[in-house]
């Protein structure tokens, strides 16, 4: 790698960083085009491993600063990304045999559908006093393979997930959710390593920034989270926002959309 891209992974990191230390989610969809558009690393495949990498450290570092503040429910989080993991690799055997760009483009499509029903649920003020493993366990299951079957990322599907069936306060998804993320990208990671397509230089910057990033995103939420709503009207906007960018991009892919439309 060159000094500049080194410059360009570490600010790529710190924006991956802020995302997941703030809303949990968006790590794999902000970093694989980042390092692949920004950065410049050309080899896909490559740039799927060494982002899995980064995103899984990140997220596992990003969770410190939640567990201090108390947002992380331990159990919870165990019962969710096990599971979720066994899921996941379900759900990417699946989904190799569908196409890509389809694949993307329904995925925006139940981003939307997530982000809708966050809005519309009310949101609790505190954290329930038991557990529900049985909801808890095969919503992992299943929001693990919905993930491994996307083949992109998954807080985007952990946090809803976590708040629906565990009953958690948003800010409580995000810092339990960290723990799915970290596994579910560490899991991806390990195979890429194994194959020799993972660029530890380009890892190595986004952890870097992906420090900074991390810490004032967590400190951001945390302020979030102390005014009911507000995170989470946050986190459906950014889902919204990039649901609508994939579904451009991939539209086009599919010619849902006419050739030359801005």
């Amino acid at each position: 790698m060159s000094a500049l891209q080194v410059v360009l992974a570490v600010a790529s990191g710190g924006v991956v960083g802020f995302a997941l230390g703030l809303i949990g989610g968006g790590g794999s969809i902000l970093a694989v085009p980042l390092m692949l558009y920004v950065v410049g690393l050309r080899n896909p495949h490559v740039v799927i491993g060494s982002s899995a990498l980064a995103v899984a450290v990140n997220a596992f570092f990003n969770l410190f600063p939640h567990w201090r503040a108390g947002h992380v429910r331990w159990g919870t989080a165990v019962e969710f990304a096990l599971p979720g993991a066994a899921g996941a690799v379900l759900g990417s055997e699946i989904g190799k045999a569908v196409n890509g760009q389809a694949l993307l483009f329904f995925f925006a499509l139940l981003m939307l559908v997530i982000a809708a029903t966050m809005l519309r649920r009310p949101q609790p003020s505190r954290i329930p006093e038991r557990a529900h493993p049985e909801r808890v366990v095969p919503t992992g299951f299943l929001t693990g393979a919905l993930s491994g079957f996307f083949g992109i990322g998954g807080g985007f599907l952990i946090v809803p997930g976590l708040m629906f069936s565990a009953g958690l306060p948003m800010i409580w998804a995000v810092g339990t959710s960290l723990v799915s993320v970290g596994t579910f990208g560490l899991a991806t990671a390990v195979n890429y390593a194994l194959a020799g397509l993972v660029n530890w230089g380009a890892v190595g910057a986004y952890l870097v920034g992906g420090a900074g990033g991390g810490w004032a995103g967590s400190r951001l939420a945390s302020r979030l989270g102390a005014q009911r709503g507000t995170l989470t009207e946050v986190f459906a906007a950014t889902i919204v926002v990039v649901a609508l960018y994939m579904l451009y991009l991939n539209g086009k892919a599919l010619h849902l959309i006419p050739p030359g439309t801005v």
